[in-house]
C-alpha cells in the first residue's frame, strides 16, 4: 500500500473524532434523530478545522445502510463509496474552478434526478464564496426549494463574501479555531498509534506553529517524522522549522532588566546569523510580553499556553515590571512589526526597538507622584523651608481677617520678653485705649503693631522702603513667580514707621495679599532687617505690564495756613470724587 499522509490517513469517520466542534457534531446528529434536517448548510471558519470534513460525514450518516447513534458504520456499501470519493449520490465540486452561471446551470439540471442509491443526493461546494455573482443569482431559486431528496451543504473561510441571499437560506454553523490543547491530545493518540516517540515540549511547538488549524498541525508532524524519524525532540523541531527558541525571549526580559544595551544588540546579531525570521522573532516577543502581561494581571498561567518550565518562569519574571512597562513593551513590539512591514530594514528596527525597552524608565503612577510630592511638601513645611502658605493651609487665629489689611503674625513671648504697659499719668488701665494710626479712614480698618514684640522694630525712611521695594518684589518673584508678578502690578504708596502700606487696584489684589500675608511678612523681615506691618488698600492706577516695579510715595504736605475750605478741597476723598465722578463745587 503506498504511502498515506497523516491529515488523509486520521481524517475523522465519525462525529465524536471531529475535534473542537462538538457545538456543531451534537446539533447535525439531534436533527438527523428527530428527521429535522435542513435542505441547506453553510460551514464557516478558519482553514484546516473540519468544515468539509464534516460534511462527508453527514452526506454519510444520511444515507448509510447500518448507522449507529446516527453516525456512520463506514463499513456499508455506500459509506465505502463515499470515503473513497466515487459515490453517484454526493458530489465534491470545487467552488473556485466551477464558478460560472454555466456550471450552476448544469448543475439544477441534475438536482432533478432522484439519487440512483441511497436516500438523498448531497452537494458539497467548498468555498462557495468563489461563485461569481451571477452563479449564486442562479442558484438562488434552487436554493430555495429543492427537490425533497437533495441537500446542499457549502464550505467557506471567507463568510462574509458569501451573498444575504444566499446566507438567508441556509442554517449557517461556524467553526471554531482548535485550541492547543485539543491538538496536542490529539497529536498524543497519533503519535502513539503510529509507535512515535515525541515529547510534550515538541507537540507543543507544532500546536502552536499550526495556528488552530488540525491539518497543518498534522502537516508538521509528517514533516518532522521524516527529518527526526521514531523518536523527536523539540530541539529537532525548532531546528528544521527554524523556530526561535522561547528561551531567547526570558533572555529579552533579563537584558530590560539590566539595561543591558550591548547584550540587546548581541542578541539581534545572534538571531541573523542563525538565519530566524525577525517578524517571526517579533510576534514571538509580543506574545511573551502578552503572557507576561496575563499573569501581572491575574495573578495566574492558566491563560498561558506553554510548558510547565516556562509557566513557573513567567511568574518570577512577571513581577519584575508593572502592568504599564508591560503595555509599553507590546506597543514598542508592535511598532516595530510594523515598520518592518512597510519599510524594511528589519535588522535596524529590531535593534532600535530593543534599545528602546532597555533604556526605557520605569513607569511610575500620577496618583504615586502626588503623593511623593505631598510628603516631600510636609518635610519642607516642618523643617521651616520654603512657602509655608503654599505647603500647608494657614492655622486659623484668634481673630477674624481684616478685609484691605495684612496682619503681621502676633509673636510669642517668654515670660522675661513681657514689659509692663506703662500708663500715662492720671489714667487708668481699663479706660486706656490706642490712638488710631495715621491715615486711617472711616471705610479702612487697619491692624497695629503691639507695643512690645519679641524683636526690635526700626523707623524707615521714605527713601529706604522706596529703595527696599523692588527688592522686596524680587524675593517674592523668586518663590512665587506668580505672586511676584501680581506684586509688580501694585504700589507703595505711604511709610509711617514700621508700617508700608501697599496700593492695590482691585478686590483681587487685596485678597491675594491676604491669602499670603505670613509669607510677605517674612520676606518683609528678611528685606527691611525688622518686623514690618504691611497694610494695604485699594487704588485706581494700575501700571502699566512692562513697567518695573516703583514705590510711589508721595511727599508729607508742609504745615500751612491753609483755610478749611482749602482743607477739605485737597483731601484724597473729595479729589477721587471730583476726578472719578466729575463733582463740582455748589
Amino acid at each position: 500500500m503506498s504511502y498515506i499522509v497523516t491529515a488523509r490517513k486520521w481524517r475523522p469517520l465519525v462525529y465524536d473524532d471531529v475535534v473542537g466542534q462538538e457545538h456543531i457534531t451534537t446539533t447535525l446528529r439531534n436533527a438527523a434523530a428527530t428527521n429535522r434536517l435542513s435542505h441547506a448548510y453553510i460551514f464557516s471558519g478558519p482553514r484546516g478545522v473540519g468544515k468539509t470534513t464534516t460534511a462527508r460525514i453527514l452526506a454519510k450518516a444520511i444515507n448509510c445502510l447500518h448507522p449507529k447513534d446516527h453516525n456512520p458504520d463506514n463499513a456499508c456499501e455506500l459509506c465505502l463509496e463515499i470515503t473513497e470519493n466515487r459515490s453517484v449520490n454526493v458530489f465534491e465540486i470545487d467552488g473556485a474552478s466551477n464558478r460560472g452561471v454555466d456550471e450552476i446551470r448544469n448543475l439544477r439540471e441534475s438536482v432533478r434526478y432522484a439519487p440512483a442509491k441511497g436516500t438523498y443526493k448531497v452537494y458539497i461546494i467548498d468555498e462557495v464564496h468563489m461563485l461569481t455573482k451571477e452563479a449564486f443569482n442562479a442558484l438562488l431559486k434552487t436554493l430555495e426549494e429543492p427537490p425533497p431528496h437533495t441537500i446542499f451543504i457549502f464550505a467557506t473561510t471567507e463568510i462574509h463574501k458569501v451573498p444575504l441571499t444566499i446566507l438567508s437560506r441556509c442554517q449557517r454553523f461556524d467553526f471554531r479555531r482548535i485550541t492547543v490543547e485539543q491538538i496536542v491530545t490529539r497529536l498524543r493518540l497519533i503519535a502513539a498509534a503510529e509507535k512515535i516517540t515525541i515529547d510534550d515540549d515538541a507537540l507543543l511547538v507544532i500546536a502552536k506553529r499550526a495556528d488552530g488549524s488540525m491539518r497543518d498541525a498534522q502537516s508538521v508532524f509528517d514533516q518532522i517524522v521524516s527529518f527526526s524519524g521514531e523518536s523527536i525532540d523539540a530541539r529537532q523541531i525548532m531546528q528544521m522549522l527554524n523556530v526561535v527558541d522561547e528561551e531567547l525571549y526570558f533572555r529579552v526580559t533579563d537584558l530590560i532588566k539590566a539595561k543591558d544595551v550591548g547584550g540587546g544588540l548581541m542578541l539581534v546579531d545572534e538571531l541573523v546569523r542563525g538565519g530566524a525570521d525577525i517578524r517571526d522573532f517579533l510576534n514571538g516577543l509580543m506574545e511573551h510580553f502578552r503572557n507576561l502581561l496575563v499573569v501581572r494581571t491575574i495573578g495566574s498561567t492558566k491563560l498561558v499556553e506553554t510548558s510547565e518550565a516556562y509557566r513557573k518562569l513567567y511568574e518570577e519574571n512577571a513581577k519584575l515590571f508593572t502592568e504599564n512597562d508591560v503595555l509599553r513593551f507590546i506597543k514598542i513590539t508592535g511598532d516595530a512589526e510594523n515598520a518592518i512591514r512597510w519599510n524594511g530594514q528589519p535588522r535596524l528596527r529590531l535593534e532600535t526597538g530593543l534599545m528602546q525597552m532597555i533604556r526605557m524608565d520605569k513607569s511610575v503612577q500620577i496618583d504615586q507622584l502626588l503623593q511623593q510630592l505631598e510628603e516631600i511638601k510636609k518635610k519642607l513645611s516642618g523643617n521651616g523651608i520654603g512657602p509655608v502658605s503654599s505647603l500647608k493651609p494657614a492655622e486659623p487665629e484668634a481673630e477674624a481677617p481684616i478685609r484691605g489689611s495684612v496682619k503681621a503674625t502676633q509673636p510669642t513671648l517668654r515670660p522675661d520678653q513681657i514689659v509692663p504697659l506703662m500708663m500715662p499719668a492720671g489714667i487708668s488701665a481699663g479706660s486706656y485705649t490706642n490712638p488710631a494710626p495715621p491715615f486711617s479712614t472711616p471705610s479702612q480698618s487697619t491692624t497695629i503693631t503691639p507695643a512690645f514684640q519679641s524683636e526690635p522694630t526700626i523707623s524707615l525712611s521714605n527713601d529706604e522702603a522706596a529703595g527696599k521695594w523692588p527688592i522686596f518684589v524680587e524675593e517674592a518673584r523668586k518663590t512665587k513667580i506668580a505672586l511676584g508678578t501680581m506684586l509688580s502690578g501694585m504700589q507703595l504708596i505711604d511709610v509711617h514707621q514700621d508700617r508700608l502700606r501697599i496700593g492695590c487696584p482691585d478686590d483681587f489684589h487685596l485678597d491675594l495679599l491676604k491669602r499670603n500675608r505670613q509669607f510677605l511678612n517674612e520676606i518683609a523681615h528678611r528685606v527691611y532687617g525688622a518686623k514690618v506691618l504691611l497694610e494695604t488698600t485699594l487704588t485706581n492706577e494700575r501700571p502699566h505690564p512692562d513697567q518695573p516695579p516703583q514705590a510711589v510715595i508721595p511727599e508729607r504736605p508742609a504745615m500751612t495756613s491753609a483755610s478749611p475750605k482749602e482743607e477739605i478741597r485737597n483731601h484724597p476723598v473729595m479729589k477721587a470724587l471730583i476726578k472719578e465722578f466729575g463733582a463740582v463745587e455748589v
